[in-house]
């Protein structure tokens, strides 16, 4: 099994050989789980400070229908999974990325993917899980840190929210020059 720094793995039993083998090293895994649509400097410094925890940074990528079913939204996301995977392949202080596809009807993550690699340390945002998907997380991870958003202005609903603004501003500012 050759497997190289920035890889995604979708094969959970996979990517726990991997970490595994980390493990063996002594090295700590840390884990997170995102959308990372769109993604922007908040993502980014978020992913940096994750990182920062430890010695390897497994990123989890929300599937379409994943978030289909817990924004309730039909036009999320906006950029499909396997270019928002890719797009965090790129990042150096990501070390592996899988695919996150295990939500139940009601948008509740069932914890698969820290079921299986059990890390040392999960890392999550404020508002991205109520108190009692944290107690859940804290059973199968060593430690649960809580970052608050790491951009004051920017996040993937505003930036949406505002081109879609500007852009029916343009619009009808043009039909009624046309008039």
């Amino acid at each position: 099994m050759k497997v190289q720094k920035n890889s995604i793995i979708l094969d959970y039993s996979e990517l726990k050989k991997v970490i595994d083998a980390h493990k063996t090293l002594d090295h700590k895994i840390i884990c997170t789980v995102g959308s990372w649509d769109m993604l922007h400097i908040g993502h980014l410094r978020y992913l940096i400070k994750a990182k920062e925890q430890g010695d390897v940074l497994v990123v989890g990528t929300d599937s379409d229908r994943g978030i289909k079913l817990y924004k309730k939204d039909e036009l999320r996301p906006v950029i499909p999974q396997e270019e928002r995977m890719e797009m965090l392949k790129y990042q150096e202080c990501v070390d592996y990325i899988t695919l996150v596809d295990d939500i139940d009807d009601n948008g509740k993550w069932q914890y698969e993917l820290i079921k299986v690699i059990r890390p040392n340390l999960f890392v999550t945002t404020v508002d991205s899980y109520p108190e009692e998907q944290i107690k859940d997380i804290r059973g199968y991870s060593d430690d649960v840190l809580i970052l608050p958003r790491q951009a004051e202005k920017t996040s993937t609903t505003e930036i949406i929210e505002r081109m879609i603004k500007k852009h029916l501003e343009a619009m009808l500012s043009n039909m009624t020059k046309k008039r």
